[in-house]
């Protein structure tokens, strides 16, 4: 079976995107392993499906995998490049568009260049929780941003062995039965927060994570009290923007701004 593909990128985050509007495609998890292959297949972080509205009020529904060829939630990056692959379906209306994730719904926009996603409401906040590593107790912080993510404030992100620490947290007992993804960031004296993720499904770092990007931001503020809109710069290099309100209820209106890029476009036999 021929597939057309188009190859994709947020902040180097990249993914493998397919029309399935038209619904005939149905892969398999070796299948997804396949394209996201980095040396026999295409090579991505992941794998996203466009496909038709599952309910009223949206445009378009989100299927996302990660590279392993598990299904995941949410994924910010992904998000992004999806907006732009469906607006250039024609997909949404005034620059706006709406489509359905496992997550929930998510809005996104055309910002001079960039795409901004409005978030689904993170959940599972916890701040300051204290878990052992084989170096002894570390603080950690947790939220879910459509995704679990773990978050641990370090000195210097370039000093982590990220491949060592993102393993141990991830598969943690604090965090079964399911795991969560692991980022290690920096903030500077001039407020810009650098971060390293590992991602779940990965299992690996990758060079941006948006969900990874949210949860920094949204730590960043409240533990280290960094100004919305709090800057984060990816291990690629990019820095994207995060946003959200706060009330008494919590954190809501969360936004994520940043780039999405189309590389190339082909065709592929799976």
């Amino acid at each position: 079976m021929k597939i057309n593909f188009t190859k994709m990128h947020g902040a180097g985050n990249d993914f493998v995107v397919i029309d399935n509007l038209e619904r005939r495609l149905q892969l398999s998890i070796g299948q997804i392993r396949f394209l996201c292959d980095r040396r026999f297949g295409v090579g991505a972080d992941g794998l996203l499906l466009l496909e038709p509205a599952a309910a009223d009020g949206v445009d378009a529904t989100m299927i996302y995998y990660n590279a392993d060829g598990s299904g995941a939630e949410m994924c910010g990056n992904g998000a992004r490049c999806f907006s732009a692959f469906a607006f250039a379906r024609n997909l949404g209306k005034g620059g706006r568009i709406r489509f359905a994730t496992d997550a929930g719904v998510v809005g996104a926009e055309r910002v001079d260049g960039l795409y901004r996603i409005e978030l689904t409401p993170p959940s599972s906040l916890v701040r300051g929780r204290a878990i052992e590593l084989k170096e002894g107790s570390a603080v950690i912080h947790s939220v879910n941003t459509g995704v679990p993510h773990a978050v641990r404030f370090v000195d210097d992100v370039a000093q982590v062995d990220i491949r060592a620490l993102g393993p141990e947290i991830r598969y943690h007992a604090d965090f079964a039965p399911k795991g969560t993804n692991v980022n290690v960031a920096q903030v500077q004296a001039d407020g810009l927060v650098r971060i390293r993720t590992y991602e779940r499904g990965v299992e690996d770092e990758t060079l941006a994570c948006g969900t990874g990007v949210t949860a920094v931001g949204i730590m960043a503020h409240f533990v280290h009290g960094v100004e919305r809109p709090v800057r984060v710069q990816v291990a690629g290099g990019d820095v994207l923007q995060v946003d959200f309100e706060k009330d008494d209820g919590g954190i809501r209106q969360v936004t994520l701004t940043g780039p999405a890029v189309a590389v190339f476009t082909g065709s592929v036999e799976v």
